[in-house]
């Protein structure tokens, strides 16, 4: 049973629902909902915990208001009821080890960390400062977008590998110094920590999810190129997939406000921050759950060609979620 089936069998999710005492409004047809009722804390029952999966694996991502209570602390001790948190991040180490900071907007498509072999399962992302204006984030589900392809496309993406790396645009951006006036030494010394060491991993660019079964598209700007396929041809063919992806129809936006709570599952999602808000101050704190190895439509795993993430998060095995089929 894919998750298009599991949505339309409201009876399964009105019981998961209503154990764990959410209330959830659908905002988008692929991607996307609002759940009321719950204070997350690190205390939250074992009910709720499962809701919020279920919840999570349905709509992709998934955003709480009035969570103004939550401190760093706490955003910590819930997200390690919702699975096991990683390290801040694979090399940005210098804001702490257990949150990453985000400041400012990461205004191009992307799945977080997927230039490591175990890519993280989910991201939790709290509204910190926000500016007066601007500073959306969306997000696209990568599974709306795999399902929509037609079976020419598919046949191809199948069997399809890409490289993932965390030097992608920034080593060009560095050696521009500072003919750059946009690249304060704030944001450099940030890009040279981003880069410290280098990773390289190959994964499936179709990866089944190991909780629902459906099938998603793994991409976004951490792709340095396809497996067999010339520079040329692995820029369109990127082009061509993210387009998909990146359809208005396949996305959701949220405007932050105080209090906001984001959780997106990093396996079905590419997202977008949008840096409209000027000189203004924008930050989220960030804590990113372990997660698989990704796995391919024939079975085979990722593989590391450069780089250990083993300190960064150890690799979960995670189990089918009630309701949910083979792909």
């Amino acid at each position: 049973m894919t998750i298009i089936d599991i949505e339309r069998d409201t009876a399964v999710a009105e019981n998961i629902y209503a154990a764990g005492g959410l209330a959830v409004t659908r905002l988008g047809e692929h991607i996307g909902a609002r759940i009321d009722g719950v204070r997350l804390s690190g205390s939250s029952s074992t009910e709720t915990i499962e809701a919020v999966r279920y919840a999570l694996a349905v709509h992709k991502v998934i955003v709480f208001r009035g969570q103004e209570h939550l401190d760093d602390e706490e955003q910590w001790a819930f997200a390690a009821l919702l699975g096991t948190p990683t390290q801040s991040h694979p090399t940005v180490h210098s804001k702490g080890k257990r949150l990453l900071p985000i400041e400012g907007a990461a205004n191009s498509w992307h799945t977080d960390v997927s230039f490591v072999d175990r890519i993280p399962k989910a991201s939790i992302l709290r509204a910190v400062t926000l500016p007066p204006y601007g500073g959306a984030t969306t997000w696209a589900s990568t599974t709306a977008a795999y399902e929509q392809l037609p079976d020419a496309l598919r046949a191809l993406v199948d069997t399809l590998w890409a490289v993932h790396t965390n030097l992608y645009d920034y080593a060009e951006k560095l050696d521009a110094g500072d003919s750059d006036p946009a690249l304060t030494e704030e944001r450099r010394l940030y890009q040279e920590e981003f880069r410290r060491n280098t990773y390289e991993t190959v994964h499936p660019v179709v990866r089944v999810h190991p909780e629902t079964g459906d099938r998603s598209l793994l991409l976004g700007h951490f792709v340095k190129e396809f497996v067999g396929l010339k520079t040329s041809e692995t820029s369109a063919l990127f082009q061509l997939l993210q387009n998909r992806i990146t359809k208005l129809e396949n996305t959701f936006r949220w405007s932050w406000a105080d209090g906001d709570v984001a959780i997106w599952d990093n396996r079905a999602t590419q997202h977008y921050g949008i840096a409209d808000f000027g000189a203004h101050t924008r930050r989220l704190h960030r804590i990113t759950l372990a997660g698989d190895i990704p796995v391919g439509v024939d079975g085979a795993s990722s593989r590391v060609v450069q780089g250990d993430a083993s300190e960064y998060s150890v690799v979960e095995t995670p189990s089918r979620l009630p309701g949910f089929g083979a792909a």
